[in-house]
């Protein structure tokens, strides 16, 4: 225990995860410090760390100084001081280490690059958490391990998969397929601190180089060796230039406690300090948003409007004749369907692929086979989805169609004078504009699933409720919380704040699904009227078979929308359309595997690294028996064992495309004469738009 009449200095880091606090003498020497998780409870972990210091320093008056993304709206609450974290590093990377020339820091939910040389230059994460501590959790949380195992694990690693790390929503499907395919937990472990690595130099950097002198800080790069091992080799950083400081974690605490020292206010008596906080309550910042339905009668409105769309059945097993099927490869469900002449549904399916796709839609077909009567025929097939080269491939199906127009197809089936269809799905938004049938705008999602169907169900595990309990908790909910439409990482803090706050679970849950459809639409869609998507609105995927979600969009855009019975299956309904107009026509055969054929396939799988370029992507090849291979996973043609092509002439190919791929009239049939058109400088690029113009025009 420390006595004596010495003022000290204290820097609390208040993150968004953790709260650190560090304690200088004078002479700037560390007396006391702390690294600890707040578990969404700040104020109570700020009191307990300062109570501490008081035992320990009972005698003693303290310049004081808050940091840290947690900090701001209490420092203006009590008055007291502040200071940004990027200064707080900055001067405690002066006072330890003067030489660095960047600074790479990553938190719970914050990722900063700071490069010291030619100016301060500060880069920082803004709407995604990818990639930063809280992403690591989710992950260590998905492989049912704690963060130190994963670490132990990843330091015996032999082999790195690509793994999304912009998103915890698609990291997990990456890594779904490399647990079925039994890839070594030890190599998935170290794929993710890579990916890790991948997003923070992807998305800070942006191209500029990471050079000299290169400091690590936060919580994750103090202690995941594995992750400070991958920043150092993907750098190509010698140990002379890549420093780890001791108590890395604490660095931006301790630049809180040197900025302290500056501070001309009068010493604190920290007892005071603790008061004030005591005193100080929760703060209730959580805003509310309006129920869905105002009264029961509106809900019972809801549903009997729904009810409307319902598809005509059939039983399969009673059926003869021609049928038409269809199947949608998802990113994490698939879905098949069959009908008849008569667009009756015969059989559907939906569920989860659990990473094998292929599998599942086989035993579909074995289903099917062994259900129908021999008089029904599958005249066509036809798939799409992510995984529909694959099943196309592997099932011989006749036709391979975009998400967008089977989607299409199916919307304007149950609406033909749709003018906006909105599909959310496992992990995407797709959001396309329709002017009598044709497609003329798509909006997709990118780099972010928060607004997909697995947002809502991962949240929903994440409390220990099903789907359906989470969902009829939402519709009855009072007072929805207002959860913005932040990534999936970030909405977790939101959520621990509104419970902390005594939100309920149903309001919660109405509040996320008020976020999903507000991601679609300002961040998708970008919508900036609701007349842009016209009178006719029709909302479909998965994700909508959630009636929570359906009302929600309902409030947003202030009108009733059509929701198809067929929600969930409307892309491989869409394709069933499609096989049924578009199929083997004048007496030809479809292709697809009959009975027999399914049940001598023989399929093997082997993962490959590709050698073909710098890129070196990972290749799923698949042999169905027979001997071409079927090859996933490649980003290029050559990845597909498909010849580079080195002997095209670009300039050959550009000149005949522009003068020798039209027809000119001769004189004889151009009554108004010959114009001479110049082959040079804007005439030449628009020579296509000239020669139409002066062609019509009779030249």
């Amino acid at each position: 225990m420390f006595m004596g009449a010495e003022v000290f200095s204290l820097g609390i880091d208040v993150g968004s995860t953790t709260v650190k606090a560090v304690v200088l003498d004078a002479q700037n020497q560390v007396l006391f410090s702390t690294y600890e998780r707040h578990m969404s409870e700040v104020r109570p972990k700020i009191i307990a760390i300062l109570h501490e210091i008081v035992r320990q320093f009972p005698s003693h008056t303290f310049k004081l100084a808050l940091t840290g993304s947690g900090a701001l709206s209490l420092c203006t609450r009590l008055n007291l001081p502040f200071v940004q974290e990027v200064i707080a590093a900055s001067l405690s990377i002066k006072n330890k280490i003067p030489q660095a020339d960047v600074i790479v820091e990553l938190g719970g939910e914050d990722a900063k690059l700071t490069f010291l040389t030619s100016g301060t230059d500060l880069r920082m994460n803004e709407t995604c958490a990818g990639g930063t501590g809280a992403f690591i959790d989710q992950m260590a949380s998905f492989l049912n391990i704690e963060v130190p195992e994963m670490d132990a694990l990843a330091l015996q690693a032999k082999t790195i998969y690509p793994i999304a790390s912009r998103c915890g929503v698609f990291a997990k499907t990456d890594i779904v397929p490399l647990i079925n395919e039994g890839c070594a937990k030890s190599d998935i472990a170290l794929s993710i601190m890579q990916a890790v690595v991948n997003q923070f130099i992807g998305g800070l950097a942006r191209g500029r180089e990471i050079t000299g002198t290169v400091v690590f800080l936060g919580g994750p790069l103090a202690f995941i060796k594995s992750l400070g091992k991958c920043f150092v080799q993907t750098l190509k950083l010698d140990e002379a230039h890549a420093i780890f400081p001791k108590q890395a974690e604490l660095f931006v605490a301790l630049g809180a406690a040197l900025f302290a020292q500056t501070d001309p206010a009068q010493e604190r008596n920290l007892a005071e300090v603790i008061a004030a906080f005591e005193k100080l309550g929760e703060e209730n910042d959580i805003q509310k948003l309006p129920p869905l339905f105002k009264d029961e009668q509106e809900r019972e409105a809801f549903v009997a409007r729904h009810r409307k769309t319902q598809v005509p059945t059939f039983a399969l097993e009673e059926y003869e004749g021609n049928a038409y099927l269809g199947i949608d490869s998802g990113s994490t469900t698939l879905k098949a369907v069959l009908i008849d002449e008569q667009n009756r549904l015969l059989y559907s399916y939906y569920g989860s692929n659990n990473g094998d796709p292929f599998t599942l839609a086989l035993n579909i077909l074995k289903e099917i086979y062994a259900r129908k009567k021999p008089g029904l025929v599958i005249k066509a097939a036809a798939a799409t989805g992510y995984g529909s080269a694959l099943l196309k491939a592997g099932l011989k199906l006749d036709i391979d169609e975009v998400e967008t127009v089977a989607h299409c197809t199916a919307s304007t089936f149950f609406a033909p004078n749709a003018t906006f269809v909105l599909d959310i799905g496992g992990q995407d938004i797709k959001c396309m504009s329709l002017n009598k049938g044709v497609i003329e705008r798509i909006s997709l999602n990118e780099a972010c699933s928060a607004g997909c169907g697995s947002f809502i169900e991962n949240f929903a595990k994440s409390l220990h409720m099903e789907l359906p309990e989470f969902v009829e908790a939402a519709l009855t909910a009072k007072n929805p919380v207002d959860l913005g439409t932040r990534c999936t990482v970030f909405m977790n803090s939101k959520v621990k704040q509104a419970q902390k706050e005594g939100a309920k679970v149903g309001d919660i849950a109405a509040g996320l699904s008020y976020s999903v459809i507000k991601n679609a639409c300002y961040k998708v869609i970008k919508i900036h009227n609701i007349s842009e998507l016209g009178d006719c609105i029709v909302a479909q995927g998965g994700s909508f078979l959630n009636d929570a979600l359906l009302r929600a969009l309902e409030i947003q855009v202030g009108k009733p929308v059509i929701r198809p019975g067929l929600s969930g299956l409307m892309g491989a309904f869409g394709a069933a359309l499609l096989a049924k107009k578009r199929g083997p026509e004048n007496g030809q055969q479809t292709r697809l595997l009959n009975a027999q054929e399914i049940n001598a396939l023989k399929l093997t799988t082997k993962n490959v690294r590709c050698q073909g370029c710098s890129n070196h992507c990972m290749l799923t090849v698949t042999n169905f028996g027979g001997k071409e291979n079927f090859v996933s996973g490649n980003r290029c043609e050559r990845g597909a064992g498909l010849a580079k092509n080195k002997h095209i002439n670009l300039c050959q190919y550009k000149y005949d495309r522009l003068f020798n791929y039209y027809k000119p009239l001769d004189v004889k049939d151009a009554p108004r004469g010959t114009v001479g058109v110049p082959r040079a400088l804007g005439m030449f690029e628009n020579y296509p738009l000239w020669f139409t113009l002066l062609t019509e025009l009779g030249f």
